[in-house]
């Protein structure tokens, strides 16, 4: 009995035991599934996280932006063709429909007419000028709403002139606002914008220029039959609307985290950043890194006074930074593009076309072209790299300039030139929408340390303007005296320069923050490949990371 109860009690215990060992693995397939569930959840999180943001600073690319469309819509080259026929001239936007209308009703000359449209690009690389300065005082925010604000005083009043003098005044307004928003765009965007994406949004503000000088020729057809004394006012009225938008953007948009951190606004930076990062635990990280390149220990108060004299005089690594950013913005602009582009009616009448209808149809293909391929490099920029579509659109354009200068200067009129010159022009515009068109101003806004950005991006902004004033000023003058093919030659030869441009000066800055990217021009180790890879960045910044901690370590 003792026995038998003992084995009871064994198989008791026995028992026992295995329906406990069943019961915690039946617990444990409970935690399991609640750890799954919290699993799921916070995947979950970080998906509508990451979804929000997203769309978040994808608002503030396209507000950003809304001051790069009035560029587009006011912003003309009124070059006339060679037999001074104004139907042959190759303006931009709304004043290529407006100035029709404005020299019947206001009776101006053709020297009043070049002043008016020629003075925008003049006054915008003043704006553009002052537009850095501007934006490291009020900031990059306030310096968008200020050029929407003297936009929108310029428009108003160009709207409301009752003479050639008072049509003046907001021109130059007009231009003042324009050379602001244009210079501080891409700024902001990339001060904002996600590594990941940077290179795409801040190419968004050459998209809004393209609609801007697509919503200038609806503008033109939708008011050209109103009386001759009101169709021009209210399409010079309509480019008040982008700027309008800007202010309501004003509610939504934040302040660059990176000026904010400039001005000990330490808090408020983590908050933007908290907003426009997908990943909550990189903020602090990347805040640091942005402390860091800032330098806000408070031991540089004298800084502001002294970033002209800097630029004026730089240090090796800023003078490479500074030869990159002016010299690409150059260089995007002595190839060609303006002349291409203003000048197509011109170019394609010398190739053979004939009748303002067909003329206008090849002009309008150019301009879809265009906007199409900057789409294009939108969505390749991040994943294939600034410096690969820069080398394709160079030697793309050197191909298409070259070929185009030789089907004028050697075919002559036929159907074949005809065929030729649009392939070319077309492609040529294709070519330098997919790279240098938007990289141009993504690489210019990258390369630049924080407290110098602003004024150095300027600095290139007015590189840009003196070159396409240059371009646009001595195309026709230059095309008489040695024939548009030739002149295509010139740019061809330009344009073989930048592709070694390209390839010696400009680093890879995709998948880089904007402190990394300035640590790779302080290396004395040069842009190639190797260099350039993000492990050796990181390597850098770490390496800087202990001279901060340790100033003794060498």
């Amino acid at each position: 009995m003792g026995l038998q109860d003992n084995g009871k009690q064994e198989m008791g215990i026995i028992s026992s035991n295995k329906y406990k060992r069943m019961d915690f693995n039946v617990n444990d397939d409970d935690d399991d599934d609640i750890f799954d569930s919290v699993d799921f959840g916070i995947q979950q999180q970080q998906k509508d996280r990451s979804l929000k943001t997203r769309k978040y600073v994808f608002a503030c690319a396209i507000f950003a932006s809304l001051n790069n469309a009035l560029l587009g819509y006011g912003f003309t080259e009124s070059i006339d063709g060679f037999n001074n026929n104004f139907v042959q001239s190759a303006d931009v936007g709304v004043m290529s429909g407006a100035i029709l209308f404005i020299k019947e009703d206001l009776k101006i000359t053709e020297v009043q007419e070049e002043v008016l449209v020629g003075i925008l690009s003049i006054i915008s690389l003043l704006g553009s000028l002052g537009g850095g300065r501007t934006s490291d005082i009020i900031g990059r925010k306030w310096t968008m709403a200020l050029a929407a604000l003297i936009f929108q005083l310029g428009a108003g009043v160009m709207t409301f002139a009752p003479s050639f003098e008072i049509l003046m005044v907001g021109r130059f307004l007009a231009g003042v606002g324009i050379g602001f928003g244009v210079m501080i765009a891409p700024v902001y965007i990339a001060e904002i914008s996600p590594t990941v994406s940077r290179g795409a949004l801040t190419s968004f503000p050459e998209i809004f220029i393209n609609l801007g000088i697509l919503l200038g020729y609806v503008s033109n057809y939708v008011f050209a039959d109103l009386p001759v004394h009101i169709n021009w006012r209210v399409m010079l009225a309509v480019g008040i609307l982008p700027s309008v938008l800007i202010g309501v953007a004003l509610f939504i948009i934040p302040e660059s985290p990176r000026w904010l951190v400039m001005q000990n606004r330490v808090d408020e930076a983590r908050e933007v950043l908290l907003k426009t990062n997908e990943n909550e635990s990189e903020v602090e990280e990347r805040l640091q890194e942005i402390l860091m390149a800032a330098g806000t220990n408070n031991e540089d108060k004298h800084e502001q006074k002294a970033v002209w004299r800097e630029l004026l005089s730089p240090s090796p690594p800023l003078r490479r930074m500074l030869i990159t950013g002016f010299g690409i913005q150059c260089f995007q602009q002595i190839t060609g593009i303006d002349a291409t582009v203003y000048y197509s009616p011109t170019i394609f009448k010398e190739a053979g076309i004939n009748g303002n209808s067909k003329l206008l149809a090849v002009t309008v293909s150019v301009g879809v072209t265009k906007t199409i391929f900057i789409l294009v490099a939108i969505f390749l920029i991040d994943k294939v790299g600034r410096k690969p579509l820069l080398y394709i659109s160079t030697i793309g354009m050197t191909i298409c300039l070259f070929g185009l200068g030789l089907s004028l200067s050697l075919l002559g009129d036929s159907q074949i030139t005809v065929a030729l010159a649009i392939l070319f022009v077309c492609g040529n515009v294709a070519f330098f929408s997919v790279g240098m068109g938007p990289v141009c101003w993504v690489v210019t806004s990258e390369i630049f340390p924080l407290r110098l950005r602003a004024q150095a991006s300027a600095l290139g902004a007015v590189g840009n303007r003196l070159c396409s004033g240059f371009v646009a000023m001595s195309f026709l003058s230059v095309a008489r005296a040695i024939s548009v093919g030739r002149t295509f030659f010139i740019f061809t030869g330009f344009s073989l320069l930048s592709v070694l441009f390209v390839h010696k000066l400009v680093p890879e800055t995709k998948g880089k923050s904007l402190e990394q990217i300035e640590l790779l021009f302080k290396s004395e180790l040069g842009f190639d490949e190797k260099e350039t890879e993000l492990g050796d960045v990181e390597r850098l910044v770490q390496k800087q990371e202990m001279k901060m901690v340790n100033p003794t370590t060498r």
